[in-house]
């Protein structure tokens, strides 16, 4: 907070700025950027402020806490708009709402410039020449999208080297067969043909489906009339399957027009966006933002929102001749002036107060007033489940973070270690860490576990620590825990899951006398485990937490085999030297003989004792079971053997985090729309 001196010096710095237009930032004693925004007139604009004409609840809240002001001058409002966005993107101002990054988000590309386009899903929108259509929130919506389209037109679906060896091969593929691509590999479409295909599959995705239906109903009766009667039919049975898919379109205005729809929905400082796609009248698609503790008015919100949304991708986003938004913005002709350069026709901004436009509206934010009651009351279900973990466990504060370790290793060698991290319930895939072990035994489950938790501990200063710590073990990896944590004088709560043992199935996740194995919680300090029920919603996300450490474990242990290779694990064996390994290879013939040895061929090996002999069968036998489990394998080792790490980590893979096929995690909160 900003003393009497620094007010009057911020007061003296604003008394001195241009009265030009430009973007102005206030900034913390720190240096820290706290709020961007545009003016007309940056002097009589930054001057509101700190006099209280603005009016704004925030307002007094942002000038307790500046220090400075900086502005930039622009040659008009419209070019400040530009700016201000690409300042808020960069700096993340907390009194700004920012639009999240679109990569988390699936969207659909067509690049023209290829001699056969094919469309690919992506996550990023660039600047390259190609057609870009989204985003998509649902994959399985996009994806059903996608597969209805190909029916109506089927472009190729194979990557360029996959093309490119069909055409070596002289045949197509299956996907040809079974009618879902035209052949282009083996010259079974002409470029003309596959043009068209292209081209519908434009139009169908920009929404333009009367155009799209007018030219193939024109060049179905040109076929007629020339005679060409199958491929009149071809075009029927196309314009039959637009027709259809476009009646099950929602109807929203008898005119085809095109817009999009801005609803803005609000409960204190929680904010919620929908936007509604129109085009030609039906509704092809939304969109849904959230935003957390937003400190600016209705106004500002929307007026931000919607710079943001299409500055950053107006050359590939779409923007329509009309724009309905629920709350006025400032500025609302800079704004205008921006969108209709950008989208290279005239685009106007409505309030509307009457008639489809307003119901419209009223649409979108009944549809944002859902979606943020479904946020909040799931928001409210998680703190629930927090609170019984503490409750039940006697932590001594809320686990709103939580961090999982996890130690694997295969029969000894290849060690590594992950750390998954869980914020209010949810992935925080940013925090998610990748470790090699270095110093410890690659064998020793304990040794490793104690230098994981020791090189976590050693970046608490850069890292914060969690609420809770949990590891993939008993007692013994408990134990190890405590220690770790008692030598540097750290206090946090830590406790460890694993499964109750049963000793007629030891590595199976069912008993052989039917049912799961219970999920056994053990806390420093407690001889006896905790034993939560089966139903408790606590136990699920530790559950889901531990799993989710477990597989980025087992993820990355397989990426490092892949890169190594078979010959290079080897040589990672205990006792397995180069003298033992070139006589193995001699003696055996290949690899692949070692490999499927007996324990008694591999004995008979010039240097290779009974124990060696042991030691690479069972080797090679955990290997071709982890093979043969896939990305499901969960009991190569013991649970003990899979436990947890930390240390100067290799970060973690956000879009390779999600669970193994196969693989049902709990879900505590209820799905507004289905994601990825």
């Amino acid at each position: 907070m900003s003393d009497e001196g620094s007010r009057k010096g911020l007061e003296e710095r604003a008394s001195a700025l241009p009265q030009s237009s430009g973007v102005y930032l206030f900034k913390s004693a720190r240096g820290k950027v706290l709020y961007v925004g545009k003016a007309q007139n940056l002097r009589s604009r930054v001057r509101s402020y700190l006099t209280g004409g603005d009016g704004r609840h925030q307002v007094p809240r942002l000038v307790e806490r500046a220090a400075d002001v900086e502005v930039l001058v622009t040659p008009n409002v419209k070019d400040a708009l530009l700016l201000e966005n690409e300042l808020i993107k960069q700096h993340k101002p907390p009194f700004n709402v920012r639009l999240r990054d679109d990569k988390q988000y699936l969207a659909l590309r067509l690049d023209l410039a290829e001699e056969w386009p094919r469309l690919t899903m992506v996550r990023r929108f660039k600047k390259d020449g190609a057609r870009y259509f989204g985003p998509y929130t649902s994959s399985t919506g996009m994806r059903q999208s996608l597969s209805n389209l190909r029916r109506i037109f089927p472009l190729r679906t194979c990557s360029d080297p996959v093309f490119r060896d069909y055409q070596r091969r002289g045949r197509p593929c299956i996907e040809h067969e079974m009618g879902r691509c035209p052949g282009p590999c083996v010259g079974l479409v002409t470029t003309e043909a596959y043009r068209e295909l292209v081209d519908g599959t434009e139009m169908f995705l920009r929404g333009r489906s009367s155009d799209l239906m007018q030219s193939l109903r024109e060049r179905m009766e040109e076929a007629a009339r020339e005679e060409k009667f199958e491929e009149a039919a071809r075009l029927r049975d196309q314009l039959a399957a637009v027709e259809h898919t476009v009646e099950k379109q929602q109807i929203v205005s008898e005119r085809p027009v095109d817009r999009d729809v801005f609803g803005l929905a609000r409960d204190g400082g929680e904010v919620e966006l929908r936007v509604l796609h129109v085009r030609e009248g039906r509704v092809i698609g939304s969109l849904e933002q959230s935003f957390s503790d937003v400190r600016l008015d209705d106004g500002d919100v929307m007026g931000s929102f919607l710079g943001q949304y299409y500055a950053g991708h107006g050359a590939e986003r779409q923007v329509p001749g009309e724009i309905l938004e629920s709350v006025g913005v400032d500025d609302e002709g800079a704004l205008e002036a921006f969108l209709t350069e950008r989208a290279g026709h005239r685009v106007s901004l409505k309030r509307p107060s009457r008639g489809a436009p307003r119901e419209l509206v009223a649409l979108a934010v009944r549809n944002a007033e859902l979606a943020l009651q479904a946020r909040l009351e799931a928001r409210e279900s998680v703190i629930a489940t927090l609170e019984e973990i503490q409750e039940r466990l006697s932590l001594s504060t809320l686990p709103r973070r939580i961090e999982c370790y996890d130690v694997s290793n295969l029969q000894g060698t290849l060690a590594v270690a992950s750390r998954v991290a869980f914020e209010d319930g949810q992935p925080d895939k940013n925090e998610y860490r990748r470790y090699r072990i270095k110093d410890a035994p690659a064998g020793d489950d304990f040794a490793c576990m104690r230098e994981v938790i020791q090189r976590r501990l050693a970046r608490r200063e850069k890292e914060p620590l969690p609420d809770l710590l949990v590891v993939d073990g008993g007692r013994g990896q408990l134990g190890v825990v405590s220690a770790a944590l008692r030598d540097e004088g750290v206090e946090l709560d830590h406790l460890g899951l694993s499964k109750e043992r049963d000793e007629a199935s030891p590595s199976l996740r069912v008993r052989r006398g039917g049912g799961l194995k219970a999920e056994r919680v053990f806390l420093p300090g407690r001889k006896d485990a905790v034993m939560l029920p089966p139903s408790s919603r606590g136990l699920l996300l530790l559950q889901r937490v531990r799993d989710e450490a477990h597989r980025f474990a087992i993820e990355f242990q397989r990426s490092l085999r892949q890169r190594v290779g078979m010959t290079s694990i080897l040589e990672e064996l205990p006792g397995i030297g180069p003298k033992k390994r070139r006589a193995l290879l001699r003696e055996l013939g290949s690899l692949k003989a070692v490999r499927g040895a007996s324990v008694e061929e591999l004995a008979q090996v010039t240097g290779i004792s009974e124990a060696d002999a042991r030691g690479i069968h069972d080797f090679f036998a955990a290997l071709r079971s982890l093979e043969a489990e896939g990305e499901g394998a969960r009991d190569i080792t013991s649970d003990a053997t899979e436990s947890a790490p930390g240390g100067d980590p290799e970060p973690g893979q956000p879009d390779a985090a999600d669970p193994p096929e196969g693989t049902q995690l709990p879900s505590l909160t209820p799905e507004v729309e289905p994601e990825e």
